[in-house]
């Protein structure tokens, strides 16, 4: 858990609490969800294209800070060769937005896109003649 941070709401019946954890993998399978987007890096420029991660570790390339009712997101994100990166950007900032705050009731501030790289996809007929 990233340094003890919870998102903490108090109700008649009990306490509801919620980890920063928790939101950066909300966070990171809604931005996998996009069109366009290969994978998650991760973050800063030691991420490389190599180590791109699949869906095994979703908080990977995630950053959150987790408010009283606010959060903020930081992604590192690999784009597909050929997708329109301002376009896929910022459906990933709306989908990341949307499945935050549907899912914990959290206000999201912000959604900052770090895109890292671009995947060019390699065709099967040239990986059967290097293997060869």
């Amino acid at each position: 858990m990233s340094k003890g941070n919870t998102y903490e709401e108090y109700r008649e019946a009990g306490t509801i609490r919620i980890s920063d954890d928790v939101v950066a993998v909300i966070a990171g399978l809604a931005a996998s969800e996009v069109a366009g987007v290969a994978g998650m890096s991760g973050s800063g420029i030691a991420g490389s294209v190599s180590e791109m991660l699949g869906k095994k570790n979703l908080s990977k390339g995630v950053k959150v800070q987790v408010g009283d009712k606010q959060a903020a997101v930081d992604l590192n994100i690999i784009i597909e060769h050929g997708a329109r990166i301002h376009e896929v950007a910022k459906a990933v900032q709306q989908n990341v937005r949307n499945a935050i705050a549907n899912m914990t009731g959290l206000q999201v501030v912000e959604v900052n896109v770090h895109v890292q790289g671009v995947h060019f996809a390699v065709q099967k007929s040239e990986e059967a003649g290097k293997s060869k």
